[in-house]
């Protein structure tokens, strides 16, 4: 039996069309809640409709960089979340802009508007001290959010994985591209002595950068409980998967799922800068320089804030998702998907 105990109730969900908008938004239709999405592009967004009744999701245009938008957007409604975010500057979208004060602008709207409950996503290394300038930013925005509503919940999520990630899902593409896979290093390959004092060659080192990724579903169930509890206002959740993986770890799972058996190799962090000091140029990058920065500081739960676990939620191990969605980089699922079509 479904619970709907949003039943009647209204949410505005800034970046509802995004990776964690849509599964968010079919938790919350599920439940009973009226959801408004409050996107850049209308027409985009409007593959969510069908995930309610009729009438019970509708999509706003919202400009989150002009104060008269975002307050249009939060009018009326007795929750607001706020999604938005950016792996990458362009143009006016810069980290400050979005991160900071596009998240101080929903505060303040929703402050101004009456709304009752404000959910807002930072992300895991949030910090003012950050080399990266997105960690910075991150942590501006929880300030300017905490200083216009008090009361709202700021959630912090590790790399957040998923059947529309763009983490394991390029890395998967890589695999099917490339012979081998790779994964930065600063410590690898290395001459080290062993315990008898004999020099060695350390191929793998730590294994890089560390993450903790977290399911989509148990992000967006952590939303829920977050809008639907009063009793976790004002509070700050970090939300981390069961497992710390190395990049190398990671590389492996992706090797492994995708049957490509590709060979794991350390690269040295100054490879991935000289990378990104070109590929920032990109369009849509798949690295930029402040991306190695945050790289180099772990991305993992520090345990000075509740969980998932303080939540009620268990957390999916990755290797329970990434087969409903990984076999489409198989070697063989083209030739399944043809013979299936043909009845053979």
């Amino acid at each position: 039996m479904v619970n709907r105990l949003g039943a009647d109730r209204l949410v505005t969900i800034f970046g509802g069309s995004g990776f964690v908008g849509r599964h968010l938004v079919n938790k919350l239709a599920e439940r009973g809640w009226r959801v408004r999405v409050a996107v850049r592009d209308v027409e985009a967004a409007k593959f969510l409709k069908p995930l309610g009744d009729l009438g019970q999701i509708s999509v706003v245009a919202a400009d989150l960089l002009k104060d008269e938008s975002v307050l249009r957007a939060v009018t009326g409604a007795d929750a607001v979340v706020n999604l938005v975010g950016i792996l990458h500057e362009s143009g006016k979208a810069t980290f400050d802009a979005i991160h900071a004060e596009g998240a101080g602008r929903i505060a303040r709207a929703a402050q101004s508007a009456g709304v009752k409950t404000l959910v807002h996503m930072s992300a895991l290394g949030a910090d003012r001290a950050s080399p990266a300038a997105y960690a910075r930013s991150k942590a501006e925005g929880e300030e300017q959010v905490r200083a216009a509503f008090p009361t709202a919940v700021i959630m912090r999520p590790s790399v957040i994985f998923g059947p529309e990630d763009g983490f394991y899902n390029r890395f998967a593409g890589m695999a099917r591209l490339f012979p081998v896979l790779p994964y930065f290093a600063s410590d690898a390959p290395a001459l080290r002595r062993d315990k008898g004092g004999m020099p060695t060659l350390d191929i793998f080192g730590a294994g890089g950068p560390q993450f903790q990724p977290v399911y989509v579903g148990d992000v967006a169930e952590a939303f829920v409980k977050a809008l639907e509890d009063p009793q976790l206002a004002g509070k700050t959740f970090e939300l981390g998967g069961p497992q710390v993986l190395t990049l190398r770890d990671v590389m492996k799972q992706v090797s492994h799922e995708t049957r490509r058996n590709r060979p794991v190799v350390p690269v040295p962090m100054w490879v991935a800068r000289l990378q990104a000091a070109f590929l920032q140029f990109l369009p849509n990058p798949p690295l930029t320089p402040d991306q190695v920065r945050l790289m180099e500081r772990p991305n993992v739960v520090s345990g000075d804030f509740p969980g998932l676990a303080d939540l009620g939620i268990q957390p999916e191990p990755a290797e329970a998702i990434l087969p409903q969605y990984m076999d489409r980089f198989r070697p063989m699922h083209r030739q399944i998907r043809r013979l299936g079509r043909r009845g053979i």
